[in-house]
């Protein structure tokens, strides 16, 4: 079998606030908490998990595949909510979306920093 992405740590300023952000914007369903972790379940049944670490943290960066009516959705709230949002990773074309890779993609932070991308074609 080969290995399949199961699940991961998002460091969070406010872990119950973060994956309310996540779950409104990729359309997740919230899964079973426990400990320090706010859980919720995004597609392929990957476990997003937001805790607050003992430690400063850097920005990461987490990319998510759309599909285009889910896009539009996302769209349409990111510029409803006034977000910030671009098209390229260096935030040099705001409020825009880019057509790479015959899809559309747009670029974001979360509410504890970290760089979103979501797109509608994969890379590969």
């Amino acid at each position: 079998m080969t290995a399949h992405f199961n699940h991961t740590i998002i460091a969070s300023l406010d872990p119950a606030a973060m994956a309310e952000f996540y779950t409104d914007l990729l359309e997740a369903h919230p899964a079973a908490s426990w400990g320090p972790f706010t859980n919720i379940q995004i597609g392929g049944d990957v476990l997003l998990q937001f805790a607050a670490p003992p430690i400063e943290f850097p920005p990461q960066h987490y990319a998510y595949l759309v599909d285009d009516d889910h896009f539009d959705r996302a769209h349409a709230k990111i510029v409803a909510q006034g977000l910030e949002h671009w098209a390229d990773p260096q935030r040099i074309r705001p409020g825009e979306i880019n057509h790479d890779h015959d899809g559309r993609g747009i670029y974001l932070l979360d509410p504890s920093g970290h760089y979103l991308e979501l797109i509608t074609r994969p890379y590969l």
